[in-house]
């Protein structure tokens, strides 16, 4: 407590010297507004900025500690998280000099921390990298740093705690495969997940929690955020606007309708003179096929027991992703797709998952149940189900429960790994024909490592006192 007060104070006075060396001091416009130098400086050493400055140097410093020892494109996508705080950290600044925007001023007040956050969307794009869950968790976790966005109740967001929490649970899904992969492994790795979790749970909930609760607060008597910003002395100015007429359908319609009578009528014109056609080849007798050498009417034995080749159709149908009857949820036949999410749900709709590769979908609040059918490769988070969750003949699926399931059936299945959170703990787990099946639970304390649980797939069966008694197969080994 007492090292983290003095280095605030170190900062302070390091930015008072600063001032004091560039301008003699803070000084007041006669309207008794802060200068804007000063006004930065002022607005830098507020005790939410520093507590920001905290947040970065702590949990952001000891993410870039695991991942300079992973190295490559980990390393790469770590900086790139430090620097999304950082810029956020300069639109806090800004915030306090700042009246609140319209919704198009908002946009390119946000513009810096948007391209930040692109650059981290761009590495998980393209071909898979080996650190591919690394890339992603970093990626989709930036989308909590959208809290600053938050305008109030009718902006379409959650509060800014909700959303710092509903975003980190996307990037959970591939932070966790991290976990499982290297924790028997390499500790770095190991570490570096347990950061990048840090950084915003508890971190940036907790400074958002203390510091915005309601959002960013913005100055009234401030500049306006939209205002355009100026460019360099003989800079070209930004070439006019398209004038009316181009977007008219009045003055559109008459044109196109001439230009087509005019261009068809050219081109009988042409037919006519001959001129169209007066650049062809002429073909002669022995172009002709009935008289070529190499065209004979016999058929080959070779050409006459070749198969011939059949139009190639895909034997899946359409992409859907639709509410079908305003009851079901139809998702089908999604290939490679990392970002399918259902969020206008409730408690009387289903969803049903069928033939889906390489793809992530999200739904996001109660449904009645869930089906997965016939698909591969496929993750699934979900929040709460009020009937079952359903996995059939399917390979490779891995699903996270955040909520509460009553029930999970899995059947004809090869490969599942399934995350449980603290309150679905008491969900009953239904196996049958299915093989490597592994259910992660949460540790013992809260910042604990998942424990892994493998569902027995062999039993034996022993007939005593007139009936058969089953009980699963164990090994031991040395």
């Amino acid at each position: 407590m007492e090292e983290g007060l003095i280095k605030r104070l170190e900062a302070a006075v390091t930015r008072l010297e600063g001032i004091s060396s560039s301008g003699g001091g803070v000084t007041l416009s006669r309207g008794g507004d802060f200068s804007a130098g000063a006004g930065t400086d002022v607005a830098a050493s507020d005790p939410s900025i520093l507590a920001y400055e905290d947040l970065i140097s702590q949990c952001i410093g000891r993410a870039l500690g695991a991942a300079e020892k992973i190295g490559g494109p980990v390393l790469d996508v770590t900086k790139i998280v430090a620097e999304a705080f950082a810029a956020q950290k300069e639109l806090l600044v800004r915030v306090k000099q700042t009246q609140k925007p319209d919704m198009a001023g908002l946009a390119g007040f946000l513009k810096p921390l948007n391209e930040v956050t692109m650059k981290a969307d761009a590495m998980t794009q393209g071909r898979r990298s080996d650190f591919f869950n690394h890339l992603k968790a970093a990626s989709d976790s930036l989308s909590a740093l959208a809290w600053i966005a938050f305008t109030g109740k009718d902006c379409g967001m959650s509060m800014p705690i909700a959303h710092v929490e509903e975003s980190w649970q996307m990037a959970e899904f591939y932070n966790n495969k991290v976990l499982v992969e290297y924790r028997n492994k390499d500790a770095n790795h190991v570490e570096w997940a347990k950061a990048l979790k840090e950084l915003y749970l508890p971190g940036l909930r907790e400074y958002v929690k203390a510091h915005y609760p309601l959002g960013p607060v913005w100055n009234a008597s401030g500049k306006p955020a939209s205002a355009p910003a100026k460019g360099p002395p003989g800079a070209p100015a930004p070439p006019p606007a398209p004038s009316a007429s181009l977007f008219s359908s009045e003055s559109s319609k008459p044109s196109s309708s001439s230009n087509q009578k005019q261009g068809m009528s050219a081109v009988f014109q042409q037919l006519s003179t001959g001129s169209v056609t007066s650049g062809l080849r002429k073909v002669t007798d022995d172009m002709k096929t009935k008289n070529r050498a190499d065209r004979s009417g016999a058929v080959s034995a070779i050409e006459k027991g070749a198969p011939t080749s059949k139009p190639a159709f895909s034997k899946t149908g359409p992409p859907k992703l639709e509410l079908q009857m305003g009851r079901k949820w139809a998702v089908e036949n999604q290939i490679g797709k990392k970002d399918l999410v259902i969020s206008e749900c409730d408690a009387k709709q289903s969803v049903y998952v069928y033939g889906c590769k390489d793809s992530v979908l999200q739904i996001q609040g109660k449904v009645n149940n869930i089906t997965i059918d016939k698909c591969t490769k496929i993750g699934v988070v979900f929040t709460d189900v009020v009937a079952a969750f359903e996995i059939v003949n399917c390979t490779n699926v891995e699903v996270q429960c955040q909520g509460s399931a009553p029930t999970v059936s899995v059947d004809n299945t090869n490969g599942c790994q399934l995350y449980l959170n603290k309150d679905s703990l008491e969900t009953a787990i239904t196996t049958a024909k299915s093989s490597e099946i592994n259910v992660m639970v949460p540790g013992a304390s809260p910042d604990g490592d998942w424990v892994e649980h493998a569902l027995p797939q062999q039993y034996n069966h022993l007939f005593t006192e007139g009936k058969f008694e089953t009980t699963p197969v164990s090994h031991s080994g040395a």
